[in-house]
């Protein structure tokens, strides 16, 4: 069976939307190891609808983050989206037919790398509390952000985690990976 995994940039109030507005100069050697290490492992990503409109607008002609860029644009990228339709611009991206999480489920079920949720806090949200998600990395920089999205919202049901794995890198990010106690 394979392993989806999420990771999201993180501030220590908790806001994962946006992280752009509040990372700074946080990536370091350690954070760029670890994050190329995901890549090597991933053979298909998951998007969401608001996550691929962004990143579908940018990454394809992105000058910056060769390594990523290259990465993203090459790899499978399934879309969640209840409003999109026809086919996706944006290279090896197709739209999720169906219910997300039968998807999910037989994605997990078939031949291949791990398989990470990428842009999408609503997607994320969905798999973890649907028992699908394995892994959950949460990439911590050390800065309060105040406004913005968090991952956990007020009535979220009660779920354990069980720390997997954590390291703190150079500059400062705690990077820590969960996975779900059921």
């Amino acid at each position: 069976m394979r392993k989806v995994m999420a990771g999201l940039f993180h501030s220590v109030d908790g806001v994962v939307e946006a992280p752009h507005l509040f990372q700074f100069d946080s990536f370091d050697d350690d954070l760029g190891a670890l994050l190329s290490g995901v890549q090597e492992r991933v053979t298909d990503v998951l998007l969401g609808r608001v996550g691929y409109a962004e990143w579908a607008a940018y990454w394809p002609n992105a000058q910056a983050d060769g390594d990523f860029a290259a990465f993203i644009n090459a790899v499978p990228k399934h879309v969640a989206s209840e409003t999109l339709s026809g086919k996706l611009d944006w290279s090896n991206a197709q739209l999720i037919e169906g219910d997300l999480l039968d998807f999910v489920r037989q994605l997990k079920a078939g031949a291949g790398g791990e398989i990470a949720a990428m842009g999408g806090i609503s997607l994320v949200r969905q798999l973890l509390f649907a028992g699908l998600l394995d892994e959950l990395v949460l990439i911590t920089h050390p800065v309060i952000a105040g406004p913005g999205r968090r991952l956990f919202e007020p009535g979220d049901p009660l779920t354990r985690l069980a720390l997997v794995d954590s390291q703190v890198t150079a500059k400062g990010n705690v990077v820590s990976s969960y996975r779900r106690l059921d």
